[in-house]
């Protein structure tokens, strides 16, 4: 009896951890997913209204203007997107796979949504409004503006050719905000004018070095710049480097 209870109790210990096992298994990727969407914001008041900005990762955000909500670049391997509210607008860069998801849009497109992005990116998913640099929409008040994005360092080029990307300065509310794309410090910046927030990428070798972003700041002069598209990039040095631009204050948010 003894060595029958015995053998009866390791089994039953046995089933319970492989059980135990097969729920952390299975749960896993729900807990990964849940821990995902913990995503840093920042809040601006638009008169009476708010407009939140939810840093997901990489390249990609979700801005949330009193409920009408702007996904840019959504990324997959960035947020769990069946958990994230449907667009009413979705900006796209250009047709990279860090920027370019086709999974991911589909879980947040409604009836009402407007995709904005490049005329390669059209091409690939096949549907939205593609939009050259210069080009400008309105679209329930938001004004976009379709601006140059492109590598100029020897080199470079091929990551990002001059005239094909696009970057975007949205008009919300009383708020102008250049999202960047994946760029460097090219001459066009000097035609952006009363940023309020700049979207700055800095990640070798595809866009800005640190001196190149400290460099479009001098020439953008934003009242706010957040470099993102950062990915393993040292900012340490970017609030010394920042530190005698007046009028612009760098905020540093997690975007891994």
């Amino acid at each position: 009896m003894t060595i029958h209870f015995v053998v009866n109790h390791l089994e039953e210990t046995k089933m319970k951890t492989y059980f135990a096992f097969l729920l952390s298994f299975f749960l896993l990727p729900l807990t990964a997913a849940h821990a995902q969407q913990s995503f840093e914001t920042d809040t601006f008041d638009l008169g009476q209204k708010k407009l939140v900005i939810h840093f997901i990762g990489h390249g990609t955000l979700m801005l949330d203007y009193d409920g009408l909500i702007i996904h840019v670049d959504p990324v997959g391997r960035y947020a769990d997107y069946t958990q994230l509210p449907k667009a009413d607008i979705i900006l796209i860069t250009h047709q990279h796979q860090d920027h370019l998801d086709k999974e991911a849009i589909a879980k947040i497109l409604s009836a009402k949504t407007r995709i904005i992005l490049n005329r390669a990116s059209c091409d690939i998913l096949g549907f939205g409004k593609a939009m050259a640099n210069g080009d400008t929409i309105t679209i329930k008040d938001v004004k976009i503006t379709a601006v140059p994005a492109y590598n100029t360092t020897k080199g470079r080029d091929k990551f990002h050719p001059k005239g094909r990307d696009n970057g975007y300065v949205l008009e919300i509310g009383e708020k102008k905000i250049y999202i960047a794309g994946d760029t460097e410090d090219i001459p066009e910046m000097k035609q952006l004018k009363n940023i309020d927030i700049a979207f700055l990428p800095m990640n070798q070798p595809y866009t800005m070095t640190a001196k190149q972003l400290v460099n479009a700041v001098k020439v953008i002069k934003p009242r706010i710049v957040y470099p993102y598209h950062y990915a393993d990039s040292d900012l340490s040095a970017l609030p010394q480097l920042l530190k005698g631009i007046k009028g612009t204050e760098l905020r540093i948010r997690r975007m891994n």
